[in-house]
This record gives C-alpha cells, sequence and structure tokens, in this order.
C-alpha cells in the first residue's frame, strides 16, 4: 500500500473518528436528551398519578355526595309523604271544625228558638200566675165577706136565739110559777 493511499486511509480514519466523536456528542446530546424526557415523562407520570388520585378522589366524593343527595332526595320524600298525610289530615280536621261550627250554629239557632219559646211560655205562665193570684184575692175576698157575713149572720141568729130563749125561759118561769 502506499503512503497515499494510507494518507486516505488515516484521513478517512480521522474522518470516521470525526464522525464517531460527532456522533458521540449527537449520542451524549441524546442521552441527555433522552433523561431530560425521562425526567419530565417521570415528572407527568408523577403529575398523571396525582391528578389520576385527585380525579379517584373528586369521583369517591362525587360518589358520596351522590349517594348524599340521594338520600335526602329519599328523605325529602318521605317528609312529602309525611307532609301530603299531614295536609289530608289538617283538611280533615278543618272539615271537622266546620261541620261542628255548622252544628253549632244549627244548635245556637235551635237554641234561641227555644229560649224564645220558653220566654214566651215563660211570660205567659207570668200573666197566668197573675190571673191566678188575681182570681185567689177575688175568692179570699168573697170567702171574707161571706165569713163576715156568716159571722153577722151567726151573731144576728145568736141574737134571735138568745132573745128566744129568754122568751123560752119567761115563759117556762111563767109556766112553772102558775103550775
Amino acid at each position: 500500500m502506499s503512503r497515499e493511499s494510507l494518507d486516505d486511509l488515516r484521513y478517512e480514519l480521522e474522518l470516521k473518528n470525526a464522525e464517531i466523536d460527532e456522533l458521540n456528542m449527537e449520542l451524549a446530546q441524546k442521552t441527555e436528551e433522552i433523561n431530560k424526557l425521562k425526567i419530565y415523562s417521570t415528572k407527568l407520570k408523577y403529575q398523571n398519578k396525582n391528578l389520576e388520585d385527585k380525579l379517584d378522589t373528586k369521583i369517591d366524593y362525587d360518589k358520596a355526595r351522590s349517594k348524599e343527595l340521594n338520600d335526602l332526595e329519599e328523605k325529602i320524600k318521605e317528609k312529602e309523604i309525611i307532609i301530603e298525610d299531614k295536609q289530608d289530615q289538617v283538611k280533615y280536621l278543618r272539615s271537622l271544625i266546620d261541620a261542628y261550627k255548622d252544628q253549632i250554629a244549627s244548635n245556637t239557632e235551635n237554641l234561641e228558638l227555644q229560649l224564645k219559646k220558653i220566654t214566651k211560655n215563660y211570660e205567659e205562665l207570668l200573666k197566668q200566675k197573675d190571673i191566678i193570684i188575681e182570681k185567689q184575692d177575688n175568692q179570699i175576698k168573697n170567702l171574707i165577706k161571706s165569713k163576715e157575713e156568716l159571722i153577722k149572720t151567726n151573731k144576728t141568729n145568736s141574737v134571735g136565739l138568745k132573745l128566744q130563749n129568754e122568751k123560752y125561759q119567761e115563759i117556762i118561769e111563767k109556766l112553772t110559777k102558775t103550775n
């Protein structure tokens, strides 16, 4: 081989070494980029894991919240049923109260009518009492007059009988003296 060929080979070897150095430098850069990308990838994986954990936490929270809302909805439905039942009870009680009011009004009217009748009867009874008292007063007066007349008649009879008795006594005395 000749010197030229050797120089060419050396030159080519130097070129290849330069290329190798260049490729090594590129490889070092690529390795550095790969390391940066690995670090970035690790960071992204960590962030992704954090986001997944946050998402899982959020999902769990949302599930719990959803369950809580469902429970509240069930309780609300139960309360609505209770409220409807209470409203029905209130309506029933109001209808009873209205019926009682009507009954009280009717009873009040009947009592007022009865009171008017009783008042009227009482007034008539008072009039009858006054009439009876007046009749009794008249009867008492008549009885007193009759009694007074009887007393007068009895006095008159008594005086007449006394006089007759005295006459008979005189007659008896005359008869007994003459005999």
